[in-house]
């Protein structure tokens, strides 16, 4: 499977990711938060950054089911969704990832015909990658 390729800028973020956090990069200057990495802050121009921990809750903003499969390793997961989700502290941050059954769980874990925009999701971690599982009401 695909690994992450980290950069100066957002190497924290799979530090954080390993040891089962999710943290966003926030401005020191004005506090606001933003994904993805950055060395400089669109709102303020300040240079001077911190990493917040965030709850992981949101919700899809959207999602895809590739067809056929995209790369060779993931075609015997298929059918497999990948989700791009809306973080609840702060709605312009968009995570992409997949949607779960469950910690530990493959990417093929929930049938593709009950995804739906708006679910509620939480963040979950496996081998320091976040995923997302459905919030139980």
């Amino acid at each position: 499977m695909l690994r992450p390729v980290t950069d100066t800028d957002g190497a924290p973020f799979w530090e954080y990711a390993a040891r089962g956090e999710l943290r966003v990069q926030a401005c020191a200057g004005c506090g606001e938060l933003r994904f993805p990495p950055r060395p400089c802050c669109p709102h303020c121009q300040s240079f001077e950054a911190e990493w917040r921990r965030v709850s992981g809750r949101g919700r899809v903003w959207s999602y895809v089911v590739p067809h056929p499969p995209l790369l060779p390793g993931y075609a015997e997961l298929a059918p497999y969704n990948v989700v791009v989700v809306e973080l609840d502290e702060a709605p312009r941050i968009r995570l992409v990832g997949n949607l779960v059954a469950g910690p530990g769980e493959p990417i093929n874990s929930l049938a593709t015909a009950g995804l739906r925009i708006g679910t509620r999701v939480r963040a979950v971690f496996d081998d320091g990658l976040p995923r997302w599982v459905p919030e139980r009401s």
